[in-house]
């Protein structure tokens, strides 16, 4: 079933808030296998939000509005919804108690212009709000049907969540399912090059690549009657990826590079140390978020000067000044001399230059050495990055987080 999402509010449309309702019903629908089509934010002007409602009627099966359900002059979606449907409204008796109840419980006086909000359409199934005095409201009519929810989050969301979850759920035979394959070394072009034969050939389930923060998230969707299948179509699609892409697939749904990380450094049984020079302390900072990262990670020390890098790590005077802060002989050094001081097994270092200041012709901004340190091995990572000085940390922290997964994981 066709689904859009109509979320009322001028707010909205001057850019004061951001529509989280918009993204958290979506992800809802997704789950009760409906297919939402469009998002649309209007302002608070009855003609305006009216002219939505039939546009949206004439292509969906199912509407949704949030906000515009308050007491003010301006809360005007019922009085749109019923413009647009051709619908009267009435006072209804049990709405206007409950709202008079709620204020006598804060021992407070219903101001007089909450009476609005007992003013229901009709034919239209009131939904009780436990957590504010706007109810939400069922509508349907020539097989059609809108559901209209209050703006405030700490509202739609428990209601959504108690009550028009399972409304949705007994009107859609099917659901969706859906996996996302995280994947990093590889950029959304060449992902899609990669699997092309896939993405041309797709039904269902169906499958599609967003780039975010360096990485390239593959998100394969399945439509069935129930999760069992749904899950089957998933898994034979995600072996064809596997097969393609391989060891550049570092995760799934809500992991993240650190996260798998800690979690391989805990099956393994191994600590790790890092000394960080142009991250600034981001690759520790982003361990160590990770809830039990206290079990491998002992600690992480940011030597930025040359003179902390002797003096801490024991680089070598002669390293630095044959060589340079920025080389693969000191990010070595600073490897061994992290995993020796802090007798770890993992040693993790980086240094690099992360701008916009300090490039060379030789030593452009963006080039960082990462060294890892394991048992008496010790090996270097040159790379090149691009981008703000912001860009340049994040993908260094990300890239060595990605050489220790590969290396050693």
């Amino acid at each position: 079933m066709k689904c859009e999402i109509v979320a009322v509010g001028t707010e909205l449309i001057l850019g004061d808030i951001v529509n989280t309702n918009a993204q958290y019903i979506s992800r809802k629908m997704a789950e009760l296998g409906y297919d939402v089509h469009y998002h649309i934010s209007v302002g608070d002007n009855m003609d305006r939000v009216a002219a939505v409602i039939k546009n949206s009627l004439q292509r969906t099966d199912v509407i949704i509005t949030s906000g515009g359900l308050g007491p003010t002059d301006d809360d005007l979606t019922k009085e749109a919804v019923c413009k647009a449907l051709e619908l009267s409204m009435k006072l209804d008796h049990y709405t206007l108690d409950k709202i008079k109840r709620h204020f006598n419980d804060l021992n407070k006086e219903m101001p007089v212009c909450n009476e609005k909000q007992a003013f229901i359409p009709e034919h239209a199934n009131v939904i009780e709000n436990d957590n504010g005095t706007a109810p939400g409201l069922i509508i349907e009519k020539n097989g059609k049907t809108i559901i209209l929810l209050p703006g405030p989050p700490k509202e739609l969301i428990p209601l959504f969540d108690n009550k028009i979850y399972h409304y949705l759920r007994s009107k859609n035979e099917n659901i969706i399912k859906s996996k996302t394959l995280k994947i990093i070394g590889v950029g959304e072009s060449l992902v899609q090059e990669k699997l092309k034969s896939i993405f041309d050939s797709q039904t269902n389930p169906t499958i599609a690549p967003y780039a975010k923060d360096g990485e390239v998230h593959l998100r394969i969707t399945a439509k069935s009657a129930d999760e069992r299948t749904a899950s089957e179509l998933i898994s034979a699609l995600e072996s064809k990826v596997k097969a393609i892409i391989g060891e550049n697939i570092f995760g799934y749904d809500s992991d993240t590079l650190e996260s798998v990380v800690v979690r391989k450094l805990m099956e393994e049984g191994k600590t790790i140390s890092i000394a960080e020079s142009c991250t600034g302390g981001l690759i520790s900072s982003r361990i160590t978020n990770v809830p039990g990262a206290s079990k491998v990670f002992t600690n992480g020390i940011v030597t930025y000067s040359n003179e902390s890098k002797i003096k801490f790590l024991g680089v070598g005077q002669d390293t630095l000044h044959n060589y340079g802060a920025v080389s693969s002989e000191t990010s070595k050094e600073m490897a061994i001399g992290i995993k020796n001081i802090s007798n770890t097994d993992i040693g993790v270092s980086i240094t690099g230059i992360a701008g916009p200041e300090g490039g060379t012709k030789e030593k452009p901004v963006g080039l960082v050495y990462i060294s890892i340190s394991y048992g008496n091995n010790v090996k270097a990572f040159k790379e090149n990055f691009s981008g703000d000085r912001e860009r340049i940390r994040r993908n260094a922290s990300s890239k060595a987080l990605d050489i220790i997964r590969r290396e050693f994981l």
